[in-house]
């Protein structure tokens, strides 16, 4: 009897469990023990256990965690696997979802589940602005939000994007076509005019009163605000359909993908995935784990249990998904959605990128002040990898 240790997280670590007697039963020789690990602790575990040369066979990786642990050389590439089986077809897997497991051209992970942003929105109120169809660009969208606003009192608002949270500005960043890094992720690059053009938008909500200027610790109840009417719309993710569905029950509500510059806009790229670590014993059995996680049937099955949204197309084809009208931007956004720079140092920068937002919109800084200590900041988070980079090409450090 072979045994494989799969370290998974949060509550996808519990529900788990009640897929692992199937896979026991169709693989009678293999036994899977899952320890789950809470969210807050996850990083510095699957680190102590690097070092010490503890790592599990399988285990759960955010995916922006991916690059920090593949630096290490603690993953087995699954490209050679990935293509040999016809339970992990790729074309199956949304583009910008798998490209976030791909670094320096090889894969470290497969998707097991996925979550981007979209809006949530009042239709009602939307539909009283003039637009019974949510905006696809950003002058529709603006127009929209001004058209609501003139609706408005002074202490209601179309939209809530928290001063305290990073996405947003990160999002309307990259749908003008920044990559937040240059030279090979050496350097920020959040000075330069794509950037600029999605910060200088975000920032103009608030200065336009269509935003309040408030942090998410400043709103006492956000979904009781949006009942009420007092903010028209939100970005945020796919967790949010169960809460909205409990907690605004008193008006309408909606989901919609992000608009665009010119058209529909892209998103992040965000979830969870399942990597094999180099060092474990057990690949093959392992693997077999990680072909069964990632089995459609699965994938719905863990959907139904989480609400986690599958990584896999045909996987929506679910009538669990498929009639799921809340669910169906979803759908929609993750066929545009692009990954945080592949950089271990990723979640550093992005939370520098609200700091520096909040500055400017809070009229502390200009947009290009904000912009050029951002890059500033950012170059000096990247001091090591450079170094290292310069290294391992033979440059001088």
């Amino acid at each position: 009897m072979r045994t494989i240790r799969f370290w998974a997280m949060g509550r996808e670590g519990e529900v788990v469990e009640q897929l692992v007697p199937e896979f026991e039963r169709r693989n009678p020789g293999i036994r899977v023990d899952v320890q789950q690990i809470p969210w807050s602790a996850a990083h510095e575990k699957m680190l102590t256990a690097f070092v010490g040369d503890a790592t599990p066979d399988v285990a759960q990786l955010g995916n922006t965690w991916v690059p920090e642990f593949q630096a290490l050389n603690a993953l087995e590439p699954l490209d050679a696997r990935a293509a040999a089986s016809p339970s992990t077809p790729r074309a199956d897997y949304f583009a910008g979802i798998w490209d976030t497991n791909v670094v320096d051209g090889q894969t470290y992970g497969l998707p097991w589940y996925v979550d981007t942003r979209v809006l949530f929105y009042r239709p009602d109120l939307m539909a009283a602005a003039g637009y019974p169809q949510p905006p696809a660009t950003w002058a529709q969208w603006l127009d929209a939000m001004r058209k609501m606003k003139a609706r408005m009192g002074p202490n209601q608002h179309p939209i809530l994007l928290p001063t305290n949270e990073w996405p947003q500005p990160v999002i309307l960043g990259m749908q003008s076509g920044a990559t937040l890094l240059r030279d090979g992720g050496r350097y920020g690059d959040f000075s330069n005019a794509d950037f600029r053009r999605g910060f200088t938008f975000y920032v103009d909500l608030f200065r336009e009163g269509l935003a309040p200027r408030v942090s998410a610790s400043e709103i006492s109840n956000r979904y009781q605000e949006f009942e009420r009417g007092n903010i028209g719309m939100v970005i945020t993710g796919p967790w949010e359909i169960g809460e909205f569905g409990t907690r605004v029950t008193g008006a309408p509500w909606a989901t919609a993908p992000l608009p665009g510059p010119d058209g529909p806009g892209v998103s992040l790229a965000g979830g969870a995935s399942l990597v094999l670590f180099r060092g474990s014993r057990q690949k093959e059995a392992a693997w077999k784990f990680i072909e069964f996680l990632s089995e459609p049937a699965q994938q719905v099955r863990f959907y139904e249990l989480t609400g986690d949204l599958p990584a896999r197309r045909s996987a929506w084809q679910s009538p669990a998904l498929a009639q799921n009208r809340h669910a169906a931007a979803f759908r929609s956004q993750l066929d545009r959605v692009v990954p945080l720079p592949k950089v271990p140092e990723s979640e550093q920068i992005v939370s520098k990128v609200f700091e520096q937002g909040e500055r400017a919109v809070r009229g502390q800084a200009t947009v290009d002040q904000a912009l050029s200590t951002l890059d500033g900041e950012v170059d000096r988070l990247l001091e090591k990898r450079r170094w290292m980079l310069d290294r391992r090409q033979g440059r001088e450090p």
